[in-house]
């Protein structure tokens, strides 16, 4: 009998080609998806990467991680910082806490106008503070 896997070797290094394609895969999806994704890029250059990327997948991918590596990186440390100043956006929405300088900032206009007196003020201030 005589099977694709015959025996542990075979199962090994059929495992090992398999995550190779798997990662390569992974690779050449990350830079297609990146390519699309850049706004600086213009459409011939899209067009001209999107050929080299499916003409020549495991060489275009190299050379697009070279190429544009840095720039890749640095989309996506834009694009992480954006959404996290998003997501704190909507927590302080949601939220209805003002932060500390404004609420400072607040029982001054109070304590200027005369609607509170100065132990009320430093009492508003500490609790800001806090």
């Amino acid at each position: 009998m005589d099977s694709i896997t015959s025996d542990f070797g075979e199962v090994l290094l059929w495992s090992f080609w398999f995550f190779i394609w798997f990662g390569a895969i992974m690779v050449w999806f990350r830079c297609l998806f990146d390519m699309f994704g850049d706004t600086t890029l213009s459409g011939w250059a899209k067009a001209g990467w999107a050929i080299v990327l499916v003409f020549l997948p495991w060489l275009g991918a190299l050379i697009y991680l070279i190429a544009r590596g840095r720039s890749m990186q640095d989309r996506q440390a834009a694009a992480v910082q954006k959404q996290m100043d998003e997501q704190a956006s909507y927590i302080r929405s949601v939220s209805g806490t003002q932060a500390a300088p404004d609420q400072i900032a607040s029982a001054k206009a109070l304590l200027d106008a005369g609607t509170i007196d100065e132990r009320e003020f430093a009492a508003l201030k500490a609790k800001a503070l806090a």
